[in-house]
């Protein structure tokens, strides 16, 4: 049987690991896929020094390789939203299957995507798009088949992690720790999307859709940033048994999908809230298996390559099978995928770490519970830090139960209006994931 062909577009980090794993396992790979794979033609600008593409021909245009009738599949690694649409459409238009580790273009683009390629009846593959090297696209839509599932967790963007791990660990500030993630490689020169939430929330999109069975809908996601966060925060939660952790929560509720990215407190005895420096982990929870956690590196040349790589050994391995009896790409059936809402912030349910700035007058805690008992608010613990007093302002620590968010916010509203507060309260999400 002839080998199949494939046509690497973007010869960056992920690009140099995926051809260094198809070459160096070449024969390991042969033997799972059925047939051997090679690299028939890189489109780059510019050679990856991590590796020898000697003998393989590269073009700087990404198109020909779309166009290459010689390519089964074409593998795309150029990332954002633009001229990779282009290139993904391009190639499924001329009846080529696509592997990518663009989380980006299809959490925004994915449903036209696969709409174009279930007309023509090709596969679009994208496991590498979300967590790096751990395979968690495939284990909810093949391993928790099922499963209906009810809620998934993940720590899904390895900058913000390593951030909040050295703000814990050394109690550094998130500005300096930020710089030296720069310096690493570990951010980009503009982090905005590392650590405002935005790559997580295009990955957590995807996990969301494959979840439930819900169209691609990052428009709606929430999304807030870890730039706000102090190491005051980061030890009071440490203080009162928890970890703060850049989370992106997705639940079922019968009123629709929470779709959310945020600072979240987790209990410390959590395994989630024990990954840390720029580890990933996904935790899934179903009705029949309960709750499972996957873990490992979620970014890097090799790690991510690896999951390049598996989607190409899977494609091979159907190629000539009858599209109609494929994986879904969503994992449910296109004509099945359900209309159930994102839900606004606002309406979503969960418990809350708020510190507030008190002045140091009598009857200040009592007119803050009497603020949160009117709205439905109770309180689980509470810490005051007499200790800490400074120009008359002692902080005031506290965890309630689980409320609706828009509770939530009237009772800050009214807090700050508090002659006994002042300046802003803090507020960050806790979930107990249990």
């Amino acid at each position: 049987m002839k080998p199949v062909k494939v046509g690497i577009c973007g010869l960056g980090t992920v690009g140099g690991g995926t051809f260094n794993v198809l070459k160096r396992n070449a024969e390991e790979i042969a033997r799972r896929a059925g047939r051997g794979i090679e690299v028939a033609q890189i489109a780059a600008r510019d050679a990856n020094p991590q590796c020898d593409t000697t003998g393989t021909p590269i073009t700087g245009d990404v198109f020909e390789v779309a166009c290459n009738p010689e390519i089964d599949i074409v593998i795309e690694l150029i990332g954002g939203y633009t001229v990779a649409r282009e290139l993904v459409l391009k190639a499924i238009e001329n009846g080529k299957h696509v592997v990518t580790a663009n989380k980006a273009l299809i959490a925004v683009h994915g449903n036209e995507i696969f709409a174009k390629a279930r007309e023509k009846g090709v596969i679009v593959a994208f496991e590498a798009a979300v967590a790096g090297g751990i395979p968690v696209i495939k284990a909810i839509r093949e391993g928790l088949a099922g499963n209906r599932i009810n809620w998934l967790a993940g720590i899904i963007n390895g900058t913000g992690n390593f951030i909040l791990t050295e703000m814990r660990e050394k109690g550094r500030a998130f500005e300096d720790v930020l710089k030296e993630a720069q310096a690493l490689g570990y951010a980009e020169a503009d982090p905005t999307f590392d650590v405002e939430g935005i790559d997580a929330a295009h990955k957590l999109t995807i996990l969301a859709s494959i979840a439930f069975g819900i169209p691609l809908q990052f428009d709606k996601a929430y999304t807030e940033g870890i730039t706000a966060l102090t190491t005051a925060d980061v030890n009071y939660a440490e203080a009162l048994g928890y970890r703060i952790k850049h989370l992106g929560v997705a639940r079922r509720t019968d009123a629709g999908i929470e779709l959310r990215v945020h600072p979240t407190l987790i209990p410390a005895d959590r395994l989630i809230a024990n990954v840390n420096g720029v580890m990933n982990a996904v935790m899934v929870n179903g009705d029949a298996v309960g709750s499972t956690l996957y873990y490992g590196a979620g970014a890097g040349m090799e790690p991510t390559a690896s999951a390049v790589v598996a989607d190409v050994v899977d494609v091979t391995r159907v190629l000539t099978s009858d599209p109609e009896n494929r994986v879904p790409h969503l994992a449910f059936q296109p004509d099945a995928l359900s209309d159930h809402p994102i839900l606004p912030i606002e309406a979503c349910e969960s418990a809350y770490y708020l510190r507030i700035q008190a002045k140091d007058h009598p009857g200040v805690l009592a007119q803050v519970a009497s603020i949160l008992s009117a709205r439905g608010i109770n309180i689980e613990s509470i810490m005051q830090k007499e200790a800490e007093e400074h120009d008359g302002l002692v902080p005031m620590i506290l965890v309630t139960h689980r409320v609706r968010e828009q509770n939530m916010n009237d009772a800050i509203a009214a807090l700050e209006g508090l002659e006994g507060v002042a300046g802003k309260v803090v507020r960050i999400r806790v979930e107990s994931l249990n």
